[in-house]
Formats: C-alpha cells, structure tokens, sequence
C-alpha cells in the first residue's frame, strides 16, 4: 500500500495535520479512537467514508513517522 495514495497533509487544511484523502479525517483521529479501544468494525461504522484500507494506512503511517523519528534520534 502507497500511503500518499490514501495519506496527504496540506497545508490549511486540518491545521497542516495528515488525513485520510476524500475526508476530513486526520490519521491522529483515527489512532485516538484505536488507542480509546475502538475496534476497527466500530471506527467504520462510525465514519462510512473510511474504509478498512484507510485504517491501516493510518498505522502504517504512524510506524513510519516512528521510524523516521529514531532514525534522526540514533544519527
């Protein structure tokens, strides 16, 4: 999965911040709601215009920014 086909951050919209694409949804949104204990059946029931794809992009984008992050830490 290439995350920029699901994953963009433009500046002014959402504050800068990434979300999902054809939302107005931010990836820290939908970690919030996994980290609060929603299951993913009850993200998408509560946000139609998510799909299962956009869940685990959301994840695998924070695992990146993780990467990058101890990446810059350990240079």
């Amino acid at each position: 999965m290439r995350l920029d086909d699901r994953i963009t951050i433009t500046p002014g919209v959402r504050g800068g911040k990434p979300w999902i694409k054809g939302t107005r949804i931010t990836v820290y949104d939908v970690l919030e709601y996994l980290a609060g204990g929603m299951s993913d059946a009850q993200i998408l029931a509560d946000f139609p215009s998510l799909g299962a794809d956009d869940v685990r992009a959301c994840l695998a984008f924070a695992a990146a920014r993780e990467r990058r992050l101890a990446a810059s830490r350990a240079a």
